[in-house]
């Protein structure tokens, strides 16, 4: 499928910039649906299923971070939050609520396609390499590449799309020490609003999702000065060999 044909929905209280988007980016032959209030989004997303939803967060009945939080609770669904805010602390709650990236108004038409096809991009490499995957099974712990299903301690967790990218990746490549440039590179494939400390706050949302106690992490484990690591297999190739 060609990153041209993916399906994107607009959702912007103002009139004027979702039609503006909208003519934009189905001349680049994107398949476009728009909305301008979050009730009419949830209908229009239940019915489109779009690949990617373009987010303001000011809306006249909710705040984007609420559609953001209810769009991934089901599917994997990327988002590109657009909006007027610029405050470090919203855009931290916007990569927490499940934002894959971050831009701010006054925008510019072609930046914007930039970081569509950036994310589009990595919808369509990732599960070329999960095909020839096998499910990733570290006890507690398992990762299922073509379902992209987490199960933890037994149960079922839901991650978004970029939080499971992010886990897979560092999975599927045990007991190495991944910088946050490396991390973004490999995973991002752009660096989200020109800062890597996003790196930090999707791994701290991955731990709360499938640590016991994400403040003493088992599975992902922070290299003090360099990044990241996934070293629970080893681990628990140490305590069998200890039996």
């Amino acid at each position: 499928m060609e990153t041209t044909s993916a399906k994107i929905l607009v959702v912007d209280d103002d009139v004027h910039i979702a039609n503006l988007i909208s003519r934009f980016l189905r001349q680049k032959k994107y398949q476009i649906e728009s909305a301008n209030d979050g009730q009419t989004a949830i209908e229009i997303f239940k019915k489109f299923q779009p690949d990617l939803v373009i987010l303001d967060i000011n809306l006249p009945d909710t705040l984007g971070y609420n559609l953001c939080a209810e769009m991934q609770k089901n599917s994997d669904v990327f988002i590109l939050m657009l909006t007027s805010r610029t405050d470090l602390e919203d855009k931290k709650k916007g990569f927490l609520t499940g934002a894959d990236d971050y831009l701010t108004k006054p925008f510019d038409l072609e930046e914007l396609e930039f970081r569509v096809q950036a994310i589009l991009r990595r919808r369509r490499n990732i599960p070329v390499r999960q095909a020839k995957s096998e499910v990733l099974d570290f006890g507690q712990l398992s990762i299922n590449p073509v379902t992209r299903e987490v199960i933890v301690r037994g149960e079922s967790v839901v991650l978004t799309a970029l939080e499971f990218d992010l886990l897979y990746f560092l999975a599927s490549n045990p007991n190495r020490v991944w910088t946050r440039e490396e991390l973004v590179a490999q995973v991002w494939q752009s660096t989200p609003m020109g800062d890597n400390r996003v790196v930090d706050v999707h791994i701290g949302q991955i731990r709360r999702k499938i640590e016991e106690d994400p403040s003493r992490p088992k599975f992902i484990t922070t290299i003090r000065g360099v990044g990241y690591k996934f070293d629970y297999p080893k681990k628990q190739e140490d305590n069998t060999s200890a039996g």
